[in-house]
């Protein structure tokens, strides 16, 4: 299944994208649209073309690490667009580990996933105001309300 491109645009959207690199709310080193790794260095600057490569290139790896994660769970497209957008924004290995997770896998329609949605709203222990946003739009779009 690949994001559609309504929440392509959301994930861009929220991530922002800074052409220069700069340490992200958790203190990671970032670039681009929301890009981490090795690969980023301190005052490195990128251009907008540079930047949208490494956004297809994350989002395809988060794309085949959701694909993994959720193994045989039978997604609608909505629900797809929610966790990949999640997982990119959190990591991999958080949305593997978490509560929210193991209810998709039960149980992919079940409302208390909203609720787990809202739960992943802090970097570097701060609830910040535009995770939060973040996190409502994810468990709308989860719920094909968006």
């Amino acid at each position: 299944m690949k994001t559609s491109e309504t929440a392509k645009q959301k994930i861009r959207e929220y991530e922002g994208l800074r052409l220069k690199a700069y340490k992200c709310p958790a203190g990671v080193l970032t670039i681009g649209y929301g890009h981490t790794g090795d690969d980023v260095k301190p005052g490195m600057s990128i251009t907008q073309a540079e930047a949208d490569r490494l956004f297809d290139r994350d989002l395809d790896r988060f794309e085949r690490q959701v694909a993994v994660t959720v193994g045989t769970v039978n997604l609608r497209q909505c629900q797809w667009d929610a966790l990949v957008s999640l997982a990119y924004n959190i990591g991999i290995g958080n949305l593997s580990s978490s509560t929210l997770l193991r209810k998709v896998r039960s149980h992919p329609d079940n409302p208390a996933i909203r609720d787990e949605f809202r739960k992943w709203n802090k970097a570097g222990g701060r609830v910040l105001a535009g995770l939060v946003k973040r996190r409502d739009w994810e468990a709308r779009r989860y719920f094909g309300e968006v």
